[in-house]
C-alpha cells in the first residue's frame, strides 16, 4: 500500500500501484522497430566502427610523420656543406619521417642536374602523400552513404506505415502503424550522426594531411635552396 497526504494534512493509504518509468536501453531502442530498420542500423553501427577506426589509425599516423628534430635541417645542410654524405644518409634514415625521406632521396641524387634532383624529390612526395592518405577516401565515402542508407530506412519505415494503414480493415492499431514511422525516425537519425561523425573526422584528417604536406615541400625547398648555394 502507498501512503498519500491530502490537502488537509491527513495521511490515508492508498491501494492504487506506483507506476515505474521503464528505461530503454540502446539495444531496446535497435530491437523495438522493424527488422528491416533493426538490419539497417547495424549497418550503420558497423560503418560507424569502421570509420572511427580509420579516424584515429590515420590521426596517429599523421602525427607521427609530422614529428621533426627543428635542427634537422641546420644538421642536414652542416653535413651537405662540408662534403659528409653518408652521415647526411644515417640522419636522415634515424629520423624516419616523410620530411627525412623526401631529403634522403634528394642526396641519393647529388651530382646530378638540378632538374633531376627536384623530379626525384616530387615524385617521392607523392608516395608519401599516397602512404598519408591511405584509406581516408574510405571515410568520405561513409559520410556520404551513411545518411542516405538512413533515408533507405526512412523509406522502409514509411511503406511499412502505409502498408499497415493499407491492410487494416476500419481504423488501424495505432501500435502497429507507430511500427513503421519508429523505423523510419531511428534510422534516419541513425544514418545522420554516422554521416555527421564520419565527414567531420574526414575533413580533420585532410587539415592535418595538409599540413605535413607544407612541412614536406617547405623542406624541400630549403634543401633546394642549400645544393643552389655557391660552394
Amino acid at each position: 500500500m502507498n501512503l498519500i497526504i491530502q490537502e488537509t494534512g491527513e495521511v490515508v493509504e492508498s491501494t492504487m500501484p506506483l507506476v515505474e518509468e521503464e528505461t530503454q536501453t540502446v539495444f531496446d531502442i535497435i530491437l523495438s522497430g522493424d527488422p528491416s530498420g533493426t538490419v539497417i542500423i547495424c549497418i550503420l553501427i558497423l560503418l560507424l566502427f569502421v570509420a572511427l577506426y580509420i579516424y584515429f589509425e590515420r590521426l596517429f599516423k599523421i602525427k607521427g610523420s609530422s614529428k621533426i628534430d627543428d635542427k634537422f635541417m641546420l644538421q642536414i645542410k652542416d653535413h651537405v656543406s662540408n662534403g659528409r654524405i653518408d652521415a647526411a644518409k644515417i640522419l636522415c634514415a634515424q629520423e624516419n619521417s616523410p620530411v627525412a625521406r623526401l631529403t634522403e632521396k634528394g642526396i641519393s641524387r647529388i651530382g646530378s642536374p638540378l632538374e633531376d634532383i627536384n623530379g626525384a624529390i616530387e615524385n617521392a612526395g607523392k608516395l608519401e602523400v599516397y602512404k598519408l592518405e591511405k584509406n581516408v577516401s574510405i571515410l568520405a565515402t561513409i559520410a556520404g552513404a551513411a545518411p542516405m542508407i538512413g533515408f533507405l530506412g526512412t523509406v522502409i519505415g514509411m511503406v511499412i506505415a502505409f502498408r499497415t494503414l493499407a491492410e487494416s480493415e476500419g481504423a488501424p492499431e495505432m501500435g502497429t502503424l507507430a511500427e513503421g514511422i519508429y523505423t523510419a525516425m531511428t534510422t534516419t537519425v541513425a544514418g545522420l550522426i554516422v554521416g555527421i561523425i564520419a565527414y567531420i573526422g574526414y575533413n580533420h584528417l585532410v587539415v592535418k594531411t595538409d599540413k605535413v604536406v607544407h612541412q614536406m615541400e617547405s623542406n624541400a625547398v630549403d634543401f633546394l635552396d642549400l645544393l643552389n648555394e655557391p660552394a
